[in-house]
Parts: C-alpha cells; sequence; structure tokens
C-alpha cells in the first residue's frame, strides 16, 4: 500500500485498544503520518487514555500515546500502549521508513484529508502532528483542522515529545468535557422550554373564583412528573378542576399524565363529564401506558356556575380539603367524605365511579392535592424532645392527611390565603421532612368570597 505523500510505504495496521480509557474520556491511540508540508517523513502522534507510552514518553493521569515515526524522527516516538503495531510495520497511519521526496507533486495526496479522514474515524483521540520545520502554515492549518497540537521533526528529542503529548492529551479532555458540558446545558434548556411549555393554563375567564396552583416534581433537574391537573370554566358558567398522580417517576410517567391532562381539557370541551368522562380517560390510559401495570389515580370536581354546590368524582384518588363559611371565627378545614369512590383508571375494564353532591356555601376553600404531599416524613425536622436521650432513632412517621389539616388549619388562622396558604403549608410541609420530598407533588387551590 502506498504510503501518504505517494512514496511507497507500509501501512500500519488498525490500532488495537490495550489499556481503559483515561479520565476525562479520551480513548486509545489513532496515529498519523505523512509529510505536511516539505522533504523529509512525517508522522502523528495520537494521544491515547491508556496506560504509558514507549521510550519514556508517558503521558499524566495515565494517558499514553502512540506515535508515528518518519525518517529521522527521534526513537523516543514509538509505538506506546495506547496501540499495539503488528510486527515489521510502521507505528502509525501511513506512516514510512524511506525518504520523502524534496517537492509536493500533482499526485500528492491532501495530507490534511487524512487528517480530517483520522480526525472522523477516532473523534476522541488526541492528536499530534509531526512536521518539517520549513512548513509551519500547513502545521499550524492541522491544528485548526482539528489536531490537538504540533511538533517540528528536526527539533523533535524525548523529553519535548513527551511534553506535547500530556499536552495534547488534557487539552482533548477539556475540549470534550467542555463539549459535553455544552451538550447537557442545551439539553437542559430544551426539555425545561419543552416541560413549561407543557404545564396547564387555567381557563377561568368570566369566573370570580380564585385559583392558585403549587407543582414540584420529585425527578431531580425536571420539570414535569406523574401528577397533573388542569381547571377550566365550560360555556355554560361550571368550572372543571381536577387533580391525578399516574404511577411511578420517570419521563414515560410524565408524557402519559399531560397525555391524560389534554385529553381530559378537550373531553371537557366537548362536553363530556362524570363517568362518561372517566371511562373514556381509563381508555387513553389503556392505549397509552407502557405497561399494564401502570394505573392512574384522578379527582373531578364540577362547580355549578353560582358556585354554590359541586359534584366530586374519586377514582382511588385522596378526598380533597373543603374549608367553609362559619358564623363566627376562622373557618375550620375538613376532608370530604371518600366512601363510594370508584378505583383508580386502568385497574378494572368495567369500573363505575359514582358522584357526590357538595353544597359549598357562600364563601369557600377547596383544595386538591397529589399523595405526595401527605406521604413525606415528619421527623426529620421536627426538634428533639426535652429530656430526650441522645442518638435516639427517628420514628419514620409519616404526615398524613390528619397532619395536612392541622398545619392548613394552623395557616388559615394566621390569615393566609390563596398563593400564601399554599406556600406557607409547602414550607412546613418540606420542613417537617427534612428537605424536598422525594414524590411528585401537586396542589390545587380554588377559593370564592374571601
Amino acid at each position: 500500500m502506498p504510503g501518504i505523500g505517494g512514496v511507497p510505504g507500509t501501512a500500519a495496521p488498525a490500532a488495537r485498544p490495550v489499556g481503559a480509557d483515561g479520565a476525562g474520556g479520551v480513548s486509545g491511540a489513532a496515529g498519523f503520518g505523512g509529510a505536511l508540508g516539505g522533504s523529509g517523513a512525517s508522522g502523528a502522534a495520537g494521544a491515547s487514555g491508556a496506560s504509558g507510552a514507549s521510550g519514556g514518553a508517558g503521558a499524566s493521569g495515565g494517558a499514553g500515546a502512540t506515535a508515528g515515526a518518519g525518517a529521522g524522527a527521534p526513537s523516543s516516538a514509538g509505538a506506546g500502549a495506547g496501540a499495539v503495531p503488528e510486527p515489521g510495520s510502521a507505528a502509525g497511519a501511513g506512516a514510512r521508513t524511506g525518504s520523502a521526496p524534496a517537492s509536493r507533486t500533482a499526485s500528492e495526496p491532501d495530507e490534511l484529508q487524512i487528517l480530517r479522514r483520522v480526525l472522523r474515524m477516532a473523534p476522541r483521540h488526541a492528536v499530534l502532528a509531526l512536521t518539517d520545520g520549513s512548513d509551519a502554515e500547513r502545521a499550524a492549518e492541522a491544528v485548526r483542522v482539528g489536531a490537538q497540537d504540533y511538533l517540528f521533526r528536526d527539533e523533535l528529542d524525548g523529553r519535548l515529545l513527551m511534553r506535547a503529548i500530556r499536552y495534547a492529551v488534557e487539552r482533548k479532555r477539556a475540549d470534550l468535557a467542555q463539549r459535553q458540558l455544552t451538550e447537557t446545558r442545551l439539553r437542559a434548556q430544551e426539555n425545561a422550554r419543552l416541560e413549561r411549555g407543557l404545564l396547564p393554563r387555567p381557563l377561568l375567564e368570566g369566573s370570580d373564583l380564585r385559583f392558585a396552583a403549587r407543582y414540584r416534581p420529585g425527578r431531580s433537574r425536571a420539570l414535569l412528573g406523574g401528577d397533573f391537573y388542569d381547571t377550566v370554566r365550560t360555556p355554560d358558567g361550571v368550572v372543571h378542576a381536577m387533580i391525578g398522580d399516574v404511577c411511578g417517576h420517570g419521563p414515560d410517567e410524565a408524557a402519559l399524565g399531560v397525555e391524560l391532562r389534554i385529553a381530559w381539557r378537550a373531553l371537557t370541551f366537548a362536553g363530556l363529564c362524570g363517568e362518561a368522562l372517566l371511562s373514556t380517560l381509563q381508555k387513553v390510559l389503556e392505549n397509552e401506558r407502557a405497561s399494564e401495570e401502570i394505573f392512574a389515580t384522578l379527582c373531578t370536581v364540577d362547580i355549578a356556575a353560582d358556585g354554590r354546590s359541586a359534584g366530586i368524582y374519586l377514582a382511588g384518588h385522596p378526598s380533597p380539603l373543603f374549608a367553609g363559611e362559619v358564623a363566627e371565627g376562622e373557618p375550620v378545614p375538613r376532608l370530604l367524605p371518600e366512601d363510594g369512590s370508584g378505583p383508580a383508571l386502568g385497574l378494572l375494564p368495567q369500573a363505575r365511579w359514582p358522584r357526590r353532591q357538595v353544597l359549598l356555601g357562600r364563601s369557600w376553600s377547596l383544595m386538591m392535592y397529589t399523595d405526595g404531599l401527605i406521604e413525606g416524613r415528619v421527623d426529620e425536622g421536627r426538634a428533639e424532645e426535652p429530656g430526650a436521650g441522645e442518638g435516639r432513632a427517628p420514628s419514620r412517621e409519616r404526615l398524613g392527611q390528619q397532619g395536612m389539616l392541622d398545619i392548613v388549619a394552623r395557616r388559615l388562622a394566621d390569615g393566609a390565603r390563596g398563593e400564601d396558604l399554599l406556600d406557607a403549608t409547602m414550607d412546613e410541609v418540606r420542613g417537617l421532612n427534612g428537605g424536598e420530598l422525594t414524590d411528585d407533588v401537586a396542589v390545587l387551590l380554588l377559593e370564592r368570597g374571601r
């Protein structure tokens, strides 16, 4: 096989990795040979993430190199541990042992094109170009194409080669780390824009109800979880609100939650409500879920146009919290009854969900929530009782619905309403838990007349 530059030579076989990749993900070595302009044979050194290089050309951090050695190159530029050449072959792609012609001919291949091919074949390798000192511009062009550094063959010695290899490996590692960081940042920004666009926007124009909501996914660095909620007002003046929870915490569950929310909004505007709406949502779930074990809980509320009554459907979901008007003092929150609720969506093919009618009154607050709010712990943030011994094991007690009722009752007594009520409740729940809650949390609050 003719060598690079048109002079017959022996082509090196493909490099075979020997050691593990170095830190930062720089892989095994790739040799690059050929004269980058000028007379004399030139090779190239592909810096590796494997261990040590022969001839003392080891690289820092456990990185080695494979160097393509042309005629007259120092013997230290031998094959490193990153690749093993076959016996009798040159160490480097297309490196040759004969002398090169004094000038390039029209039939000579473009060495930079060959360099580009090497970079495409081994994008994670560090590449060091060796060239003749009479063509510095071609050497600089090799760096612009993608090589990490270049060396002049007639100035090369073992110490210089070792330092250049170390520099090339570390620069490649830094480049890869920066590229990965940029890609991760761009992907996170795209995901954030997508998820933010999928969050619901309540449609309550013309209603005298006040709306507030809080949402915290359990997944790290995510904006969406398996919980979902929505609120719309139909042309007949009825306000429809819902909140639900898909079992699980991953991106697939988040996507299914978005599908169910959008389907609920479309079906509600199409005139469906009650059992007809829930059974249709169950069909959507059954066709879109990845496994038959996936189910979703749901609570829907239809508030009459005058705001004084509502119909509630529960599909395996916790009952809403209600605080109505009282003759004297502050309202005391209570849980609406859960008896007669139906199963979660996706559990039974022919399920039924009975409707419960609730009188709301003139002024009231209705809080709907997912179980992530009540399943947090209450021992992590609790101050140790006086006289308790040090090292006492935590009780691992959960907050529960009664604990949530107590928190909301205190906040209502302090005069908190709307956004302030939700913020204060969420802050206290997280404080009792000793930090962020691990499950998805969604809370929706509707208020009237206060």
